[in-house]
């Protein structure tokens, strides 16, 4: 059924609310543990809320999503987009994000199953490739999204993730990545998050594997010296974590 447009001065947390009730709604097709995992994760996770506040996702980009899960970027792009077009999106905001296509690079097969069954019905029709990230072709982009996925290759590999992701944003006319890291640095805080982090990945019915950290200046530096402008922005609001978003913007490429 068709909403009626809330009025241009909603508030930013209204928005928010009808925002994160579309972005899960998709995933009641694929089960209840799929949507309750969206719904959990969109609402505790203070990254995704904070991009649309912060106009980190542009609009009309195609989108690589790497270390996908089940697609929730995927969603919360189509809920944004149709949010826009109803008259729904905050004026205390920056524009609403779309994409043109998405492409989702996921190793565990369950969490690209999910994401297929639950998102095959979206305007935006996002692609699922079950791959691990360091073979996985990596198509032509305008943006990169990697949260939380590279500290589970070693230092060698990380190095060669981000080089090959900086090919594929090579053509771009204002290409960007978005990386968020735990600061291996902020010893308590990056312990915390391998700590649940390992948890959570038993609880979605996976192996924990090893990990492998830096501390925040080397993951700046890394970047800095593929060409990036970088910025730091802390995401650990409301937990004990050590995370940091990192918004890396090629030289030249509007900001």
């Amino acid at each position: 059924m068709k909403r009626d447009p809330l009025p241009s001065d909603v508030s930013a947390d209204a928005a928010w609310r009808a925002l994160h009730a579309a972005a899960c709604a998709p995933y009641r097709a694929a089960g209840r543990w799929a949507w309750h995992w969206a719904r959990g994760k969109l609402a505790r996770d203070p990254v995704f809320r904070g991009l649309l506040e912060r106009g980190d996702l542009p609009a009309a980009a195609r989108v690589l999503d790497i270390g996908c899960g089940q697609g929730l970027v995927a969603s919360l792009l189509q809920a944004c987009a149709d949010a826009a077009a109803q008259g729904r999106w905050p004026a205390a905001w920056p524009a609403a994000p779309s994409a043109v296509a998405y492409t989702g690079i996921e190793l565990m097969a369950r969490d690209v199953e999910r994401g297929r069954t639950a998102l095959q019905g979206l305007a935006l029709a996002p692609r699922f490739v079950c791959a691990d990230m360091r073979q996985a072709a990596l198509p032509a982009c305008d943006l990169v999204v990697i949260l939380d996925v590279l500290h589970y290759v070693d230092h060698e590999a990380q190095q060669a993730v981000l080089q090959r992701v900086r090919a594929a944003l090579a053509g771009a006319p204002q290409g960007r990545l978005l990386l968020r890291v735990g600061d291996a640095a902020a010893r308590r805080g990056f312990a915390a998050s391998q700590w649940v982090d390992r948890i959570v990945t038993s609880v979605r019915g996976h192996r924990a594997p090893p990990t492998w950290g830096r501390p925040l200046a080397e993951w700046v530096a890394l970047l800095q010296a593929q060409g990036y402008r970088v910025r730091s922005v802390p995401m650990s609001q409301g937990t004990p974590f050590a995370n940091v978003l990192l918004i890396a913007d090629l030289a030249g490429a509007g900001t």
